[in-house]
């Protein structure tokens, strides 16, 4: 049960209060301000009643003492011919008042809006904390010197509202470096808005960007707020900006130049300040050749340009970001696994990622689910990371002169015979057939390498 203090010198209103809330809320009685405050220097009431006209230190005085210890909610109690005191009250930080003689009903619709409102409070402030651990520089793995450049750019970028254009490969957490940019800046408690340019066709887009009024065209039965004013004073992030068509470039390009707009069917101009960032997977350079980008779009857009590469050119990352994405699996399942073994990762470190970050997080993913290990072995890889893995190792060790050319080449065919056999479930002729050889050479080859036959 939610818990209610209740200050009040007069025996009759506490027990009046008592009748009407003891069956749904624990309850702390207070005879004065003083035994108040000595009550919340150990306890934490959900809600707080406090009645205004006390003797010695009154009620006002009370709330700005409980304002600077507290954060609970307070509702003033209050005789009909002392209402300006509430209002004042009001203005100092109560939530809001109940007057004497009490109506039951109010008195409970004003407790619940108090706690849920509270309730909210604390849940934004969740929230926000949640965003802060998400988005924090920390977050952004990465010790290559390519991944600390882009940290320095963020850093430098955070504390001014410039165009930025974050460039990447599919994967490589450009929206990620977005938001770190936008939550790390004085935009922080505003909001981030992001919309996907290949995700909605042309036709609707303006519409989506700048919104439309009642009446516009056909459907169009209420007003309906756009992207760039729902971000006003925050960041409105455009992914896949080189979808965009000459049109609708035109049309940013004037909004980024005069900061107003005006929706569609309207004639009132509108005004905001919101910071773009954009991002493309794609080479806008080629784009301004062929024609598909305006040349004045795309300078206006790229005033900061941060440029993400992808994760086979910093494979010095993979091992951190590993540990990263088993951590954030473990706290999310409740798991315990504690790493990734040597073998393991190698494979991974030698596999070319061509789904980036987002690829390697998913495989993790995969592996902390399945595996019933303190440390994840490679057993646990996809096959397809297991065979380029075990050919990049071997080269690494070749070239290094850990292992002679004759032994890598035993070691790949071993490995091969190994694969063939899983995918047939042991079947020796399907695995002899599948490999373009007879069922005797594959046994010669699994006695010599001492692959066992699958037990029944």
């Amino acid at each position: 049960m939610k818990k209610i203090l209740i200050v009040d010198d007069e025996s009759g209103t506490r027990e009046s209060l008592r009748m009407i809330l003891k069956y749904d809320y624990d309850l702390i009685m207070a005879g004065s301000g003083k035994e108040a405050l000595h009550i919340l220097s150990g306890d934490s009431p959900s809600i707080i009643l406090l009645d205004v006209m006390m003797p010695g230190e009154d009620g006002l005085n009370i709330l700005e003492r409980i304002k600077q210890i507290t954060t609970t909610p307070v509702i003033m109690i209050t005789a009909l011919k002392s209402v300006k005191s509430a209002v004042k009250a009001m203005k100092i930080g109560a939530f809001d008042y109940i007057t004497k003689p009490f109506n039951v009903d109010e008195i409970k619709i004003v407790i619940d809006k108090a706690l849920s409102t509270q309730e909210l409070i604390q849940e934004v402030n969740y929230l926000r904390s949640e965003i802060d651990k998400s988005y924090a520089y920390g977050n952004i793995i990465g010790k290559s010197k390519s991944m600390k450049e882009i940290f320095r750019l963020i850093k430098q970028t955070t504390d001014n509202r410039a165009t930025v254009l974050i460039s990447g490969e599919s994967g490589t957490g450009k929206e990620l470096v977005a938001k770190a940019i936008h939550y790390n800046g004085p935009m922080r408690n505003k909001s981030f808005i992001t919309i996907n340019c290949a995700a909605i066709p042309d036709t609707l887009l303006e519409s989506e960007l700048f919104g439309y009024e009642k009446g516009a065209f056909t459907n169009a039965c209420e007003r309906k707020i756009g992207r760039f004013e729902l971000a006003d004073q925050g960041t409105l992030f455009l992914d896949e900006i080189a979808e965009l068509s000459l049109n609708t470039q035109a049309k940013i390009l004037r909004f980024l130049q005069e900061k107003e707009f005006i929706r569609i069917g309207g004639s009132k101009t509108i005004s905001v300040d919101t910071r773009l960032i954009s991002a493309t997977n794609r080479n806008l350079e080629k784009a301004l050749v062929e024609g598909k980008l305006r040349e004045d779009f795309y300078y206006r857009i790229n005033i900061i340009p941060i440029i993400i590469p992808p994760l086979r050119e910093r494979r010095e990352d993979i091992a951190l970001l590993v540990k990263h994405f088993i951590d954030k699996v473990n706290e999310r399942e409740g798991k315990h696994i504690r790493g990734i073994s040597k073998e393991a990762l190698e494979m991974l470190i030698n596999y070319h990622w061509p789904g980036n970050v987002r690829e390697l997080e998913n495989i993790v993913e995969r592996m902390v689910a399945l595996t019933d290990q303190e440390i994840i072995t490679a057993d646990y890889l996809p096959l397809y990371i297991r065979n380029v893995g075990r050919t990049g190792m071997m080269k690494n060790r070749i070239l290094s002169g850990e292992m002679s050319f004759p032994e890598a080449g035993e070691q790949f065919e071993k490995s091969i015979i190994l694969d063939a056999l899983e995918k047939t479930d042991y079947v020796q002729t399907k695995a002899a057939t599948m490999l373009g050889i007879s069922r005797r050479i594959l046994k010669y080859k699994m006695d010599k390498f001492g692959i066992e036959p699958k037990s029944n």
